[in-house]
């Protein structure tokens, strides 16, 4: 099934329990439009709402970059005046909360460039997955551009101080191998062969209990958190939802029976 969407240049569908967000603008390097960033809360919210998608994948078209930024040459026309830049930051801040209401597992399948802005949106992943000729990197020092600290932060929570200085200062392009050793991805395949593997993967996310999927995902983000901020009680109710649920009934019973369980969600 392919959602109806406003622009040609997001792509969504939903097939096998994955629901599939592809950034489609490959001739500028899926660099991200006005439009794009409109329609990105639009597929988020309708993935969170559909029963049938268990697991969402995000890549880009083309084998050029998964998203390169900002569309730069939109801004004339749509960040001129202070009130065309109010707007598309409040547009800006509907994508960030429509990633973080996402309670569904997220992967990045990133070929090409993930660069700046692009790298901050992978980040957004629970997991990401490249190809083997990926490239990563931030190239604010070049460029003049601040990254404060929320986003600085972001950045050291996957790589830590040391490389996130690393990649911060030296504005550097790093390959795939480098990527993994810092922590900016889980892994990296030959490109032929990517697609299959995050197709796999995502396949045995779909078929895992939800609750359970769910509860991971709560806990490691609540981690992430400052000490006080982290919603323990959330963890806890989700935690006995899934105890109480007849999913965990139907673990157990397909366990003793020799046979694949099938999870409903509940």
């Amino acid at each position: 099934m392919e959602l109806k969407l406003d622009t040609d240049k997001m792509i969504a569908r939903i097939e096998d329990g994955i629901g599939w967000m592809i950034f489609n603008q490959p001739e500028k390097r899926n660099a991200m439009s006005l439009a794009m960033r409109q329609a990105v809360p639009v597929i988020l919210e309708e993935f969170q709402r559909n029963d049938d998608v268990r697991v969402v994948v995000m890549t880009g078209a083309g084998d050029k970059a998964f998203v390169s930024g900002a569309d730069i040459s939109e801004f004339n026309e749509q960040r001129a005046t202070p009130e065309q830049i109010a707007a598309y930051n409040a547009q800006g801040e509907k994508s960030q909360a429509a990633y973080a209401n996402l309670k569904k597992p997220l992967i990045a399948m990133i070929r090409g460039f993930c660069v700046g802005g692009g790298l901050a949106t992978a980040l957004k992943a629970d997991l990401r997955f490249s190809a083997d000729d990926s490239q990563f990197g931030i190239p604010a020092g070049r460029l003049g551009l601040g990254y404060g600290y929320d986003a600085v932060r972001g950045i050291m929570d996957f790589v830590g101080p040391a490389y996130a200085a690393e990649i911060l200062f030296t504005a550097r392009m790093f390959k795939a191998p480098d990527a993994q050793r810092m922590g900016l991805i889980n892994g990296y395949h030959p490109a032929d062969k990517l697609e299959d593997f995050v197709r796999e993967t995502a396949k045995a996310i779909a078929a895992n209990a939800p609750l359970t999927v769910k509860l991971a995902k709560t806990a490691i983000n609540e981690h992430r958190k400052n000490p006080a901020d982290r919603d323990l009680v959330l963890c806890q109710q989700q935690l006995d939802a899934c105890m109480g649920s007849a999913d965990y009934i139907e673990g157990r019973t397909a366990f003793m029976e020799k046979r694949k369980p099938q999870f409903k969600g509940r």
